[in-house]
């Protein structure tokens, strides 16, 4: 899964956790809906739009685009679509462009045409490596900075987000949707691992199994864990700073499968 996509994915699913990246009340959620959409005899597609519900006419739109890569001509084309999109249909309201990238050096450099509208309100950028405190304190915003966490201090972050979640998330349906985008975003970043594995890892296990991915994979018969799998899996967690003994626990195997695996790297 591509990162924008992951991204695309988690405002769908979790739209307040966007109104709290750009420093607006969660529930402001509550007065949008997300889609994306494809303009009229172009090659331009907007991925991520929030248009406010009926009931609340008098809210902007927000254009959302995800960049985590260079890319010297974003701003031309964000714009453009933007205006385009504008010109095709028959809203009127006001408009704000969030761009969120994983740090400030992905962004372009050649911005003279674009200025204005970079110096306006109408636009707001969102760097995830710089958002402090607020990552911290949030248990969404902490989300989307685990997905641009370094590896070695991910597992960690993990399991802290996932203690907020317990702690902190009455409804159990909503807790276990939060349960599954942490998941999603460590396999995101752990190819070689199986679901099965990381929710070992986490000490997850027994809620993982009530998670939809979990009985979607049991459905299909695909579950994995197998021991080969893990056994391949451990000079990574070992390499993360995970002790022999630590390891052994969280993957269900003895310390000397573990240090046999070890010596094999």
């Amino acid at each position: 899964m591509k990162t924008d996509t992951l991204f695309y994915s988690l405002f769908q699913e979790f739209p307040s956790i966007f109104f709290e990246l750009i420093g607006r009340p969660f529930e402001d959620a509550n007065t949008y809906q997300f889609s994306s959409v494809e303009l009229k005899q172009t090659a331009f597609r907007i991925d991520g739009l929030f248009l406010p519900v009926p009931d609340s006419p008098e809210r902007p739109i927000y254009f959302v685009e995800v960049q985590f890569q260079k890319d010297p001509k974003l701003y031309s084309r964000l714009f453009s679509e933007i205006f385009l999109y504008l010109h095709q249909s028959v809203l009127t309201k006001d408009w704000c462009a969030v761009v969120v990238y994983p740090r400030r050096s992905l962004e372009p450099t050649e911005i003279v045409p674009y200025r204005t509208l970079l110096a306006s309100e109408q636009v707001q950028r969102v760097y995830l490596d710089e958002l402090g405190e607020a990552a911290d304190e949030s248990l969404g915003i902490g989300i989307v900075q685990l997905v641009v966490e370094r590896k070695a201090r991910t597992l960690n972050k993990a399991k802290r987000l996932l203690e907020q979640a317990r702690q902190g998330i009455e409804d159990e349906n909503s807790r276990q949707k939060f349960i599954e985008l942490i998941e999603t975003i460590l396999l995101y970043k752990f190819t070689q691992l199986s679901r099965e594995e990381l929710a070992q890892m986490l000490g997850i296990d027994d809620e993982f199994r009530q998670t939809r991915m979990y009985q979607s994979i049991k459905q299909e018969g695909k579950l994995e864990g197998k021991l080969e799998g893990k056994l391949e899996s451990v000079p990574q967690f070992l390499a993360m700073g995970l002790s022999i003994e630590q390891v052994a626990q969280g993957l269900g195997l003895t310390i000397e499968q573990v240090q046999q695996a070890a010596q094999k790297q």
